[in-house]
């Protein structure tokens, strides 16, 4: 089991000060940051090698390794941020697991229904100093963007999310049974909002929510089953709650980003504690001085992200290839 949370510290550096606008600390209220709807820059030619696919219905991305399936492999389902399995840099996430030996499977789990994106280009120059009409009209789209992604959160519920995951989940175990029986069952990881969701596999839930399930038998009352996963790894999980947490069976190790509102230091700890009192498996990394969505591929400027970014792969890799 884990240390008592202490994080594996980035360099400091004054990333704290330069965090990119919407993002956590400075996010404010329920809403996601501009990280868990906009991807970053892509990096230099990356392209993605996997192909948009079906699975019991369900769009998903696949990847596999270049040498599956003639050596064996383990299933990992990726569960993304807002930006879904169309993002590039989601699939490049997923290729970079799937060279590590894993057949990776990303659900559209907003049912093409991703998250409205009203941020301009990352790549185009902003304007350095906007006249009173330009800051006026920000102000305005600021608001209309933060309605717009509260509406689309009020549409993502587990009753919704979770019977599309279990569909995608029941598929690929048909689909891939090799790498579940080499797995000895299937591994997950999140960012972002799929980082709440990993967590939610990683727990037992009732039929009527992980399933979709009506009640069968009112007098035996509700039926509850999981953990779906072997093991579960997230990076800066988005609107995680201690009830979340406590609900966890599955092995899981978290990257966290530290100060961040869509996942409380508060939280953290009261579910660190959780897992410690109930002998779960588990660690617990904090990076300070990054913004929330920093493990996720995409350039970055600042040397203390990208330290951060490749040491949360490396964290979340080496959790799942040893559970």
């Amino acid at each position: 089991m884990a240390d008592d949370d202490v994080a594996t510290k980035a360099p400091e550096s004054d990333a704290q000060e330069s965090l990119v606008a919407g993002d956590t600390p400075a996010q404010d209220g329920p809403s996601m940051g501009d990280h868990c709807i906009t991807d970053r820059p892509s990096p230099a030619g990356g392209a993605p090698t996997g192909e948009i696919s079906k699975i019991a219905d369900v769009d998903v991305y696949i990847t596999k390794p270049s040498d599956y399936p003639h050596l064996p492999s383990k299933l990992l389902l990726l569960l993304s941020s807002g930006t879904g399995i169309h993002s590039k840099n989601n699939q490049l996430q997923a290729d970079k697991y799937a060279s590590e030996g894993f057949v990776v499977v990303m659900p559209d789990q907003f049912a093409g229904d991703p998250a409205p994106n009203t941020a301009t280009d990352p790549n185009a120059a902003s304007e350095e100093n906007p006249s009173i009409i330009e800051k006026v009209k920000m102000g305005f789209a600021d608001t209309a963007k933060s309605f717009m992604i509260d509406m689309w959160l009020a549409r993502q519920t587990p009753e919704k999310v979770l019977p599309l995951l279990h569909k995608v989940i029941e598929g690929a175990k048909d689909e891939f049974a090799d790498a579940v029986a080499n797995g000895d069952g299937i591994y997950a990881v999140g960012y972002c909002f799929g980082g709440k969701y990993v967590l939610f596999l990683g727990s037992e839930l009732p039929d009527t929510v992980a399933k979709g399930q009506a009640l069968k038998d009112e007098e035996k009352g509700v039926v509850k089953s999981g953990p779906q996963i072997r093991a579960g790894a997230i990076a800066h999980g988005t609107m995680i709650t201690k009830e979340d947490i406590e609900g966890l069976k599955a092995p899981v190790t978290m990257a966290c980003t530290e100060n961040d509102q869509l996942f409380p230091d508060d939280v953290r700890k009261d579910g660190q504690k959780y897992l410690v009192d109930k002998e779960i498996p588990h660690e617990i990394q904090v990076f300070p001085g990054v913004p929330h969505g920093f493990a996720v591929i995409g350039e970055y400027d600042d040397a203390t992200i990208k330290d951060a970014q490749k040491a949360a792969f490396e964290q979340m890799l080496s959790w799942l290839k040893s559970h």
